[in-house]
């Protein structure tokens, strides 16, 4: 007898903003729809129905008994590290005979990165799409923000993969809630490093109340500043990449192919500006600034990159 594939739940961090939290139950059907050989189920951890538990329930009683949990989310914050293991922990004690392997957060994933930049051009418009004119283009990515500096840290990260090879003048970072800069801080301090031209990017799955929330505190920083161009681009919505990488995000899961930073190596993947690296053989190499030479009475040696995985 064949052993049916595990089924996919998706964790996803719940809001008070309906439009938000219908976006997160369309995206879910919709990938049942993708993979009709796969059940198919999604929760939240807190704000709105349906709870993560009756998204198991539903599995539960569609006969699953091992099942890959992936959460919805871009960076690992309280929820991702703590909430979603302990209401996954809690559903095993509830049904007994349940197993199930837990996936990793999203981004920074290339696929998100190209989305991004498509909402970037759509911000800009026809204007901004030559090298020359980005060049003019400071971008503003406002992550949701957390008590957590590892996934404030995280937004960081995907700021700075966006700027690379693309051609903006920067990608600064800021947050909506719990991190600063806050968004009027962060468009300030693109205006102090002397941006022209400033899109405000939100770093947001779906529509909600704090994408909304970054768009409001746009305008309102726009209407205090009309010297300055500033438009907001789009969240990333239920876009194929999303769709795609979630099924990804999955399969790892499954595999127990948990992967450290692979996503963004240059080695394995064609970032913009760096094609030439990917496959790239892995020589032991010196840094410069080491030059070979004895510091504190300690030899530094070349080090060896691994990248076959």
């Amino acid at each position: 007898m064949i052993t049916p594939p595990p089924a996919l739940l998706i964790a996803g961090h719940g809001t008070r903003d309906e439009a938000g939290a219908e976006a997160f139950r369309d995206f879910v059907r919709e990938l049942g729809r993708r993979h009709p050989e796969l059940p198919v189920a999604g929760g939240f951890i807190e704000l709105s129905p349906p709870p993560l538990g009756d998204a198991v329930t539903e599995l539960v009683e569609r006969g699953v008994r091992r099942f890959a949990a992936v959460p919805l989310m871009l960076v690992s914050a309280g929820h991702a590290k703590g909430d979603i293991p302990a209401a996954l922990s809690r559903e095993k004690e509830r049904h007994p005979g349940i197993s199930y392997t837990y996936g990793r957060p999203l981004g920074p994933h290339p696929a998100l990165l190209k989305v991004l930049e498509r909402r970037l051009d759509e911000a800009l418009g026809t204007v901004g799409r030559t090298p020359e004119d980005l060049a003019d283009v400071t971008v503003l990515l406002v992550g949701r923000g957390s008590t957590d500096p590892d996934a404030n840290a995280e937004v960081y990260k995907a700021a700075r993969l966006l700027w690379e090879g693309r051609g903006y003048a920067g990608v600064e970072t800021a947050f909506v809630s719990l991190a600063a800069p806050d968004v009027p801080s962060g468009l300030d301090r693109c205006v102090r490093l002397g941006a022209k031209r400033i899109v405000v990017l939100p770093y947001f799955l779906f529509t909600g109340i704090l994408p909304e929330r970054v768009r409001h505190q746009t305008e309102g920083w726009a209407a205090a500043h009309p010297e300055v161009e500033v438009r907001s681009a789009d969240v990333i919505g239920p876009e194929p990449e999303l769709l795609d990488l979630v099924m990804e995000r999955y399969e790892e899961a499954v595999k127990g192919d948990l992967r450290m930073n692979c996503d963004s190596c240059v080695y394995r993947i064609a970032l913009p500006g760096f094609e030439d690296k990917v496959g790239a053989p892995q020589q032991p190499h010196f840094h410069p600034d080491d030059e070979g030479h004895h510091h504190d009475g300690h030899h530094h040696h070349g080090h060896a990159h691994s990248h076959a995985h």
